[in-house]
């Protein structure tokens, strides 16, 4: 009885220390809360509240009713606009190609930020340096609608990559109405107007390392492949770690603003991925209930991605998201 009662007041004083500990901190950080306060209220109001929404893929939903009625006239029916989707003949054109899209984005796209930003963190010139950052970033600011524009405008029969290909004695090439090219058209676009603005966060990663490391390290005769190798992708691991995560969380959905302004009958059999076929039979056929089916299955592909690729990043390089 003696040992109980100890044992519930040591309880009970840890419980009003981490009661203290915690008001102590609220208090503290409470400025960081009301800055944080806004962002959380939009994600609240434009990415959770709307979620609700997400019932209709179990309906034969018509544009302009309740989503959810209790007077039975909501019609309910199951899994089937998933199994609708899945048996059709679109599905394996539409997994094969978000597949080799997002799959070319993550294995090109992903790396050059992390090897442009080690570039960028050995240039010693500041002004220089400065100047090459101020020009990688400018095409992230470029409508995309500019920027898609751009492209196919130097991709036609009689654009600037076609001249300068029959400059040199080629034949002109038709990048625009041909299949095979559109993977690569969308790749190259899609990593030239992105990673400039990707490699801040793995600058700003290199910018927190120790300089008595690299100092340390040119004493030893360590160069500046070697300090790299050794020093700055080692310390920027865990950052690298957490936006593979992210990356592979969105292999099932591709840049979609993107694909639509590049593709076009002819090269559909190999642009055509979730994301604008949601466009086509969910906005353009108004058949919403099918379109959010499709969107649910693969946000929850990607969900399952998530959970995989934290799992194994934890076990690799001891870092994750949770």
């Amino acid at each position: 009885m003696f040992f109980n009662m100890e044992k519930l007041k040591k309880n009970g004083n840890k419980k009003g220390f981490v009661a203290r500990l915690g008001k102590r901190r609220l208090k503290e950080n409470m400025q960081l809360y009301v800055l944080l306060l806004p962002v959380l209220i939009h994600i609240f109001i434009f990415f959770y509240l709307p979620m609700y929404g997400i019932v209709i893929a179990f309906q034969d939903y018509v544009p302009g009713d309740p989503f959810l009625a209790f007077n039975g006239s909501t019609n309910w029916v199951g899994l089937e606009n998933f199994k609708s989707f899945i048996s059709s003949m679109y599905f394996p054109r539409l997994l094969k190609n978000t597949l080799v899209l997002s799959g070319l984005n993550l294995l090109i796209g992903f790396w050059v930020p992390i090897l442009f930003a080690l570039i960028v963190n050995e240039i010693r010139n500041l002004r220089y340096k400065k100047l090459v950052q101020t020009a990688s970033y400018m095409p992230y600011f470029i409508s995309m609608v500019v920027a898609a524009g751009m492209v196919i405008s130097f991709v036609e029969r009689d654009g600037l990559i076609n001249n300068i290909i029959m400059a040199f004695g080629g034949d002109s090439v038709a990048f625009r109405t041909s299949a095979k090219w559109f993977p690569a058209l969308y790749t190259v676009t899609n990593v030239w107007k992105s990673f400039g603005w990707n490699s801040i966060l793995y600058l700003s990663a290199m910018a927190a390392i120790d300089p008595a490391l690299y100092e340390a390290s040119r004493i030893d005769g360590a160069g500046r492949i070697k300090q790299m190798w050794h020093i700055t992708l080692p310390m920027i691991k865990p950052t690298i770690a957490i936006m593979l995560i992210f990356a592979v969380g969105e292999i099932m959905t591709s840049n979609t603003d993107l694909i639509l302004l590049l593709y076009n009958d002819a090269t559909l059999k190999a642009a055509d991925v979730f994301s604008t076929y949601v466009y086509r039979v969910g906005i353009l056929t108004q058949k919403t209930s099918l379109g959010a089916a499709v969107g649910l299955f693969a946000s929850t592909i990607n969900l399952i991605f998530v959970f995989v690729a934290n799992k194994i990043s934890n076990k690799v390089s001891d870092s994750g998201l949770f």
